[in-house]
């Protein structure tokens, strides 16, 4: 017997995650037989995250998939995923995050209908909310005012992204096989490298569909998360490994870019934005280190490109960045903790 082809394929990459993945991986059970969900236990030593996701593949043979793997890190993870998805359409959900029901329903509709049109979808964008601990209202990171609903579009459809509002690992579906053909491989041991998976792909994303449901829970508040300002500042050289990363592809594919404005001007805006973050938390660590640290990442960016380099450090946020001295750099960070209170992150 043939197995159908499965419609969305979802990697939940894992890590000592025994206390909190269970409700993760049963929101996601959920979609039923459309849905191939592949838990991977990144070599999980200290608790019973690979006990957990045998047993799920064993109680739903048809629908989870459990690979262990020695550990590699969140990137490698992903990488584990979509080597091993054999479903048209592909998402990442983290092992403390979870999805909405109804708009995962939703979703699946739709990737449903889309996938037997005319026209390949490449990209779904849906709505994602974060679930910040001890706060009872939630912030929902929406799209409706920059992209279309209702059909597919191209990115010269698309309207101006403002600062703050960009396509997240927690907003995007992805083709499967698109992922494949960009050569997509994120680096190992290494945080934030969500950052690559949403830029990467973006020069191979021709047919995008904006679906404004609420789809993902993004969690925040765990002790020791990735994205808690103490510990990235701790990571400071990963951050700067995919800020440079990041520079690198910019560079590689700036004259194709150019080719489609509103695309270029997305992928400038988003480097934009993790080199400011990469500064303020170099600024912010306080450390003669890491002040040369700041200053040689801004050299890399004008060794690499002097164009992209002028524009981007006389641009507002570049010119923030490299304020002079003691005051400047409080100014500086008085503005990053304007940016925390607004868009909710960190």
């Amino acid at each position: 017997m043939v197995n159908k082809m499965k419609l969305l394929s979802i990697a939940i990459p894992c890590y000592n995650s025994e206390g909190y993945m269970a409700k993760c991986v049963e929101s996601l059970l959920a979609g039923g037989e459309d849905v191939e969900i592949i838990i991977v236990d990144d070599g999980s030593t200290k608790d019973g995250t690979a006990r957990v996701a045998d047993e799920y593949a064993q109680k739903y043979p048809s629908i989870v998939k459990a690979v262990h793997q020695e550990n590699g890190g969140h990137g490698s993870a992903v990488n584990t995923g979509i080597q091993n998805a054999t479903g048209l359409y592909f998402k990442v959900v983290d092992s403390d995050d979870w999805v909405k029901k109804e708009a995962y329903l939703q979703v699946l509709d739709t990737l449903r209908e889309l996938a037997g049109g005319a026209c390949s979808l490449d990209m779904l964008v849906c709505n994602f909310v974060y679930e910040k601990e001890g706060e009872k209202r939630k912030k929902v990171m929406h799209y409706r005012h920059i992209l279309p609903q209702g059909e597919m579009f191209t990115w010269k459809d698309c309207h101006h992204f403002s600062k703050g509002h960009y396509i997240l690992m927690h907003s995007v579906i992805f083709r499967t096989r698109l992922l494949r053909e960009c050569g997509l491989e994120l680096p190992k041991h290494t945080f934030y490298v969500d950052n690559i998976y949403v830029f990467e792909p973006l020069p191979f994303v021709k047919n995008i569909y904006y679906l404004d449901v609420n789809l993902y829970r993004y969690y925040i508040g765990r002790e020791g998360q990735s994205v808690n300002e103490a510990t990235m500042i701790s990571r400071i050289d990963q951050q700067i490994k995919v800020n440079k990363i990041m520079i690198d592809y910019f560079v590689d594919k700036k004259q194709e870019l150019l080719k489609d404005k509103r695309l270029y001007q997305y992928m400038y805006n988003y480097l934009e934005i993790i080199t400011t973050v990469s500064s303020v938390l170099l600024i912010r660590s306080g450390t003669e280190e890491n002040l040369e640290k700041k200053k040689e990442l801004w050299k890399y960016l004008k060794a690499k490109d002097k164009k992209l380099f002028t524009r981007m450090r006389h641009g507002i946020m570049g010119s923030a960045m490299n304020l002079p001295g003691k005051s400047g750099r409080k100014i500086s960070v008085g503005g990053y903790k304007i940016c925390q209170k607004i868009f909710k992150f960190n």
